[in-house]
């Protein structure tokens, strides 16, 4: 995979666990038309004032903590990750961060996460990312599994994006 198909995006790989700014662990997403698409004119600014929590584990990828809007971040997961993944969680997790400036309610206990609005929303965002910076539909469903959702709902999240 070519750099440019990821706008120049940097992931900094070498830092310790502790919250960041965004843009001190991820550079250039400020650059990166489906993040500008979210945030308009406002995306520098957002993304400057954005945290993020790194921690050690190993499970989880990452997440918003709707408390207070941040990022949380496995670290362990960053660094050993494809580049793509991350790069796609991200705008995954950034479309969760709009939606909750949105004041939508992120966490709903009235879906399952594969019917959840604000999920699907998200995936679709990170589907149409993928399918821009190349990935095959094959790389893409193998992107979307995830370890808590099962086989039967994950061919539903599947169909729900147009990729079954």
């Amino acid at each position: 995979m070519q750099q440019s198909q990821l706008d120049g995006v940097v992931i900094n790989k070498g830092i310790k666990l502790r919250y960041y700014k965004f843009t001190d662990v991820f550079k250039g997403f400020e650059n990166v038309d489906a993040v500008k698409k979210l945030f308009g004119k406002d995306t520098k600014r957002i993304l400057s004032k954005l945290k993020v929590m790194l921690f050690s584990s190993k499970w989880g990828y990452l997440w918003v903590d709707d408390r207070n809007m941040s990022i949380g971040c496995n670290y362990d997961y960053i660094k050993e990750a494809d580049k793509r993944h991350v790069y796609l969680d991200v705008i995954h997790e950034l479309m969760h961060i709009k939606q909750g400036m949105e004041g939508r309610k992120l966490f709903n206990d009235n879906f399952e996460y594969v019917d959840s609005p604000t999920e699907l929303e998200a995936y679709r965002e990170g589907v149409a990312e993928a399918k821009r910076i190349g990935m095959s539909d094959k790389e893409i469903i193998e992107y979307l599994k995830v370890d808590w959702v099962g086989e039967r709902d994950f061919k539903r999240l599947l169909r729900a994006l147009g990729m079954a």
